[in-house]
């Protein structure tokens, strides 16, 4: 989480991303439109969640709509600095000439006249002949942040040998046990739950590398008596899934032995010893997504393993020992292209997903075992992606995760 104002924040800095001159050029947006207004409208927010609410109002809040009472160069700015890259270097002389017609040729009546700054006027004047608001525009580029708020099934499809998978979707509570009782008895164990409105989503393969798997539906987000039950059984939270009506699907999976009795502590679970290359598990559920524990638990040598969402609440189960050696969140009002394909390109790939109608959570690790291919590819879909499934079996990609929640169309 970051330092600093909550008002003039960047909505990077909320998400709780590496800053960049982005972000320094988005706040200084929001102070000049707060100096000419008198106020923004994600102000007067109050309680724990003040800056997950100014961020979803921030990320909800178009340039056309916050700056609908300003000169047309603010909503320019914004548009642009909202648009750039993490990476990308502001083209400064640009920015400032947006301004001039405000200003004045004058150098003489701005407010702040120094050297430095005469230095810049010279250099924008120097290209005003040749500089335009189109300058950089030759080539479509790809909004970061502008879009329509969705709501859609999030897929991510790993490289895999050739091997069978199985997916349901639509199932509804009274039909779950058959599809399950079917796959077992084909070979097959519960790769990743999910869930849509009411209705369960199972897919099913035979490269889990479990040897027992046993799961629970139930009315309550998370049955806390019967998850510590279980692990008594040397079987540890393998995946999970939470309904829009609160109740939840949870798959707790075995391999090897066991080493040790459970743990309670407050509303986080902990189990120390779980059977498999598992050596400790723990989980929470939130209100809001637990930014702060799952940096404690990354300092003890915990790394998430599963998630869900019920509503607007979240449930994360972390693990040690769980084969990666670094790990990420990218957390997003719409959807997080630009962090996930920023993280690929080092190494890091999605492991488990979720999303509630706000908000979509990606966690990107990196294994501490480099596959032999690393192809992965994300989908999103209105509709549950069955066709496109068949389509990446054709390539020996596999459905790894999935969810339904908060995107962008």
């Amino acid at each position: 989480m970051f330092r600093g104002t909550v008002r003039y924040a960047s909505v990077h800095a909320h998400l709780g991303r590496t800053a960049s001159r982005r972000d320094d050029l988005e706040s200084l947006a929001y102070t000049l439109i707060f100096l000419h207004r008198g106020r923004l409208p994600w102000q007067g927010y109050q309680g724990d969640n003040k800056s997950f609410l100014v961020c979803k109002k921030k990320m909800a809040t178009s340039p056309e709509m916050l700056c609908c009472f300003c000169p047309p160069p603010l909503k320019q700015f914004l548009e642009i600095v909202v648009n750039m890259k993490f990476d990308e270097e502001p083209n400064y002389s640009k920015l400032i000439s947006l301004f001039e017609g405000l200003i004045g040729p004058n150098p003489a009546v701005r407010p702040i006249n120094t050297d430095g700054a005469q230095k810049i006027i010279y250099q924008v004047g120097q290209k005003r002949g040749r500089l335009t608001i189109d300058e950089e525009d030759d080539q479509p580029k790809k909004k970061v942040r502008l879009g329509v708020p969705a709501t859609q099934w999030i897929s991510i499809y790993n490289a895999r040998l050739p091997m069978k998978q199985r997916y349901h979707y639509n199932v509804a509570d009274a039909r779950l046990a058959q599809h399950v009782e079917k796959g077992m008895a084909d070979g097959l164990l519960i790769s990743c739950v999910a869930s849509y409105t009411n209705l369960w989503a199972l897919i099913m393969d035979a490269g889990t590398g479990f040897t027992s798997q046993v799961y629970e539906l139930s009315p309550s987000f998370l049955h806390k008596e019967w998850i510590m039950d279980q692990w008594e059984k040397n079987y540890y939270i393998s995946s999970i899934a939470g309904s829009s009506g609160g109740s939840s699907l949870v798959v707790m999976s075995k391999d090897w032995i066991d080493q040790g009795p459970g743990l309670e502590s407050g509303c986080e679970l902990v189990r120390p010893g779980t059977g498999t290359q598992y050596t400790q598990q723990s989980y929470k559920v939130s209100d809001s997504f637990p930014f702060k524990w799952i940096n404690k638990k990354w300092r003890e040598g915990f790394y998430v393993t599963s998630m869900a969402t019920t509503g607007s609440r979240w449930g994360v189960v972390m693990s040690r020992n769980a084969g990666f050696s670094d790990q990420v969140v990218e957390l997003d009002f719409l959807y997080p292209s630009e962090g996930i394909h920023r993280r690929w390109d080092s190494g890091y790939r999605i492991t488990s997903t979720a999303a509630t109608s706000d908000q979509a959570a990606l966690i990107l690790s990196i294994p501490k075992r480099k596959p032999g291919d690393e192809t992965q590819e994300t989908l999103r879909t209105s509709q549950f992606p069955s066709t496109h499934v068949k389509e990446k079996w054709a390539k020996n990609l596999y459905l790894a995760c999935l969810c339904y929640g908060r995107t962008v169309s």
